[in-house]
């Protein structure tokens, strides 16, 4: 649909608040204006994911487009929280990139064959995260065609 412009809504779960805002920042560099929301832990995000606790009103968890999802948390870790988008029916469909400081070759083979769409080891340097932001950016909003959220 030539010029209607689309506003996506990213969820981002990550235990390092810095990371959020860095996220957020080069998301905004890369030139696109999305709904970014940041819950930190893998509880929290099912929580919003299964609108529970906090997130029981609906208008406080709008569904995402795109999860952005740290592996490493305290408690419920990004396998288990990957495991059950991808075991859901309503949410298997929300594309989940794995952005996470990890390299391990079993942690990149353990997200795809839990059902991630994509694995990204996140940056060092914000120049960096902009770069792959804009990556994705390109790929997820400007080129697939995504589920309405």
């Amino acid at each position: 649909m030539q010029g209607v412009t689309k506003r996506f809504k990213v969820l981002m779960v990550d235990d390092d608040p810095e990371d959020g805002v860095l996220v957020q920042k080069a998301i905004a560099s890369a030139g696109h204006k999305v709904d970014f929301q940041v819950v930190t832990n893998g509880a929290e995000v099912l929580d919003y994911l299964f609108t529970e606790g906090r997130f029981t009103d609906q208008s406080r968890a709008p569904r995402p487009n795109l999860i952005l999802l740290d592996l490493n948390m305290p408690g419920v870790d990004g396998f288990t929280v990957l495991k059950q988008i991808k075991s859901n029916m309503d949410l298997r469909r929300i594309p989940v990139v794995v952005l996470t400081t990890s390299e391990a070759e079993t942690d990149i083979v353990k997200s795809y064959d839990i059902g991630a769409n994509t694995f990204i080891t996140k940056p060092t340097s914000f120049a960096d995260m902009i770069e792959v932001m804009k990556s994705l950016k390109k790929y997820w909003f400007d080129s697939a065609q995504l589920p309405v959220a």
